[in-house]
């Protein structure tokens, strides 16, 4: 503050020693550099007095550090938003990633489904021709058969008919006879 009261008495002798103070006119109030000097002087004077250059400094130096302050959460908010964009990228990768897999897992199933229908139906084709097969070796037997029967039946009644117009009774009763035996050796 001593500073300040010399600097400021300095200031005025200063000025007090310049040539148009030196005037027969110099110090009246109606030389207008002269007032217009006090005038100055007294203003920075009183801003010297209540600090007010203090408080500028202060003042900018407040906003400085507000400035630099966001300037440092601006930066951690840049860093943050580059780890969370790698971290969803890194996500996205192996997200799609997985989709792959899943793609390729599932065109393999399907594959292997394919092959497994196509060898059910395979099977399912071969039974089905089997049981045609066997359905007609079944009907060619019975039909052989039926066949086999219905000539037999026609042979015997042929047989009956021949036999029994061409033989005598004598003779038939003999053939019975010996048709009895033959049976009866043939079970025992």
């Amino acid at each position: 503050m001593k500073t300040f009261h010399k600097t400021l008495l300095i200031s005025g002798m200063v000025a007090s020693a310049s040539p148009v103070f030196a005037s027969a006119t110099g110090f009246t109030l109606d030389n207008t550099n002269f007032v217009v000097t006090i005038s100055f002087l007294l203003f920075v004077g009183v801003l010297l007095y209540l600090k007010v250059p203090k408080m500028m400094g202060k003042l900018l130096d407040d906003r400085a550090d507000a400035i630099r302050t966001e300037i440092d959460d601006a930066r951690a908010l840049q860093e943050e938003a580059k780890t969370i964009l790698a971290s969803y990228e890194r996500k996205r990768k192996e997200v799609s990633e997985q989709s792959e897999s899943i793609i390729a897992a599932a065109k393999e199933e399907a594959l292997l489904a394919a092959k497994v229908a196509k060898q059910d139906l395979k099977a399912t084709i071969a039974r089905r021709l089997q049981s045609a097969t066997d359905q007609i070796d079944s009907a060619r037997v019975a039909a052989v058969r039926e066949v086999k029967d219905k000539a037999v039946s026609i042979a015997i009644a042929a047989a009956g008919d021949v036999i029994s117009s061409k033989m005598a009774a004598k003779d038939g009763n003999a053939l019975i006879d010996a048709a009895i035996k033959d049976v009866g050796a043939k079970l025992h």
